[in-house]
């Protein structure tokens, strides 16, 4: 890689020129792995996604755009949008269902990368190489932005960090595939980063705006790619600025540091975690340590056993509100629905989810018997490591299960074969195994041979 950090001062120009020169070659052997399992599980969520009322609303307002030959929206038969409209619409579809991929950076890459990398290599027609070399740049600089906010002070102010981050992870993909030079990119970096947003206020009525924060950083992040490309400046201190830069405007806890530590050597994206449950990857330690109670405790879980659950404060602000039934957000994002739901019917999927499941009296009782504990040691945790655990007493007793990281984290992860499989049971009537035939070996094939698999 020709990049020299010791010539570029600025922060913002430090991550274009590293964006402007990463080749394929530069990539370790497990993060061409990690971006190439990406794919595949972000196809897999956004095929599920692309059924739901709330997809299926954006692509009827993206159509109303016109229709363009540029990109796909995955699960239909031909490319019919600009690649920004498709992005848009992908990366909703994508993130629709929580079964998108996380990062403890508390953000959601994969449905905000993937979906305008593909978009911008549809357009372009670009190889299987270059599409992984602009995944692993958009996550990695997705992933950065959000260190350098500061994840957990971040969120406590209201944001939602895949909003606000993704758009930076987005133009980076897309600036790599169309080749920008490192003035360009910085353009693409300050446009994007003027379009971040992205508010926490969905978990108020469980609204879709949470769908389109995805799918919005996406558009986003194409767009200020395609501006850049054509000449249209964008702040070059975007991340720096005392007067509206990023780090400054979002956190009163930010450090560019994390920007820029061990860039090009160190890839915060091979921590990417894979969801094993459709629901808030917060959750996911606790659904763990239930599943764990529930199979001590002998499988059928009687709801009059007292249960407690420790918190963090971030967890409990964002997920531990009292449930009652209305959307499937409002339950995906509810601490107590998804330990309830695991402990009554011993799996969190999309079938919790349905109208009838999250109205059910009992779970919604034990839902809201269920004591949240405050647990300071897991604030010392989060969110480096997602933890959690879940007690419940037994003859006076109280049993205990804690989990420091969840299934699908690196620490428990789930290899190429759990990826396919997670495909094939939510999206059954697609060709699963050929679809991840494709996705695994990219090098090999174009992103239009991809694509055309997900056509039922």
């Amino acid at each position: 890689m020709n990049f020299d950090r010791r010539a570029i001062a600025a922060p913002t120009r430090e991550v274009a020129n590293w964006i402007a020169a990463l080749a394929y070659d530069d990539l370790p052997q497990r993060t061409r792995e990690v971006v190439r399992i990406a794919i595949l599980d972000t196809l897999g969520a956004g095929v599920y996604g692309y059924q739901t009322p709330w997809a299926q609303k954006l692509l009827a307002w993206a159509r109303r755009g016109g229709t363009s030959t540029e990109a796909t929206v995955w699960g239909d038969a031909r490319a019919s949008l600009r690649a920004a409209d498709a992005a848009l619409v992908n990366g909703t579809s994508a993130h629709a269902f929580e079964l998108d991929d996380y990062h403890n950076a508390k953000l959601h890459p994969g449905a905000v990368v993937v979906p305008a990398a593909l978009a911008v290599a549809e357009k372009l027609n670009s190889s299987g190489s270059e599409l992984v070399t602009a995944i692993a740049a958009g996550y990695e600089v997705m992933i950065r932005t959000s260190l350098a906010l500061n994840p957990s002070a971040t969120r406590l102010r209201g944001w939602h960090l895949t909003g606000v981050c993704g758009p930076f992870g987005a133009a980076a993909a897309a600036a790599s595939l169309m080749k920008l030079n490192t003035e360009e990119c910085a353009w693409a970096l300050g446009l994007a980063g003027t379009q971040g947003a992205g508010l926490w206020a969905f978990n108020a009525d469980g609204t879709m705006s949470k769908r389109l924060h995805a799918g919005k950083a996406a558009h986003s992040g194409v767009l200020a790619a395609e501006l850049a490309q054509l000449g249209f400046t964008g702040p070059t201190q975007i991340y720096e600025f005392d007067d509206g830069g990023v780090l400054k405007a979002f956190s009163d806890a930010s450090d560019p540091a994390p920007l820029t530590k061990d860039l090009g050597s160190v890839y915060h994206l091979d921590q990417t975690a894979i969801k094993t449950y459709s629901c808030c990857g917060s959750t996911h330690s606790y659904i763990d340590a239930a599943l764990a109670l529930r199979k001590k405790f002998g499988g059928a879980w009687n709801t009059k056993v007292p249960v407690r659950v420790g918190t963090s404060k971030v967890v409990d602000v964002q997920c531990g509100f009292d449930y009652a039934p209305s959307s499937a957000l409002n339950a995906q994002m509810s601490l107590r629905y998804t330990v309830a739901a695991a402990l009554v019917d011993g799996q969190v999927l999309p079938a919790q989810f349905s109208e009838a499941k999250m109205a059910d009296p009992a779970l919604i009782a034990l839902a809201n018997n269920l004591k949240l504990v405050p647990d300071p040691e897991l604030d010392k945790l989060y969110p480096k490591d997602f933890a959690g655990w879940v007690a419940a007493e037994r003859d006076g007793k109280w049993e205990r299960v804690d989990i420091l990281n969840p299934t699908g984290s690196v620490q428990v992860p789930i290899d190429a074969k759990g990826i396919t499989e997670k495909f094939r049971g939510i999206n059954p009537k697609l060709p699963a195994d050929k679809i991840a035939a494709v996705a695994l070996d990219i090098e090999h094939h174009t992103v239009r041979e991809l694509l055309a698999l997900l056509h039922a």
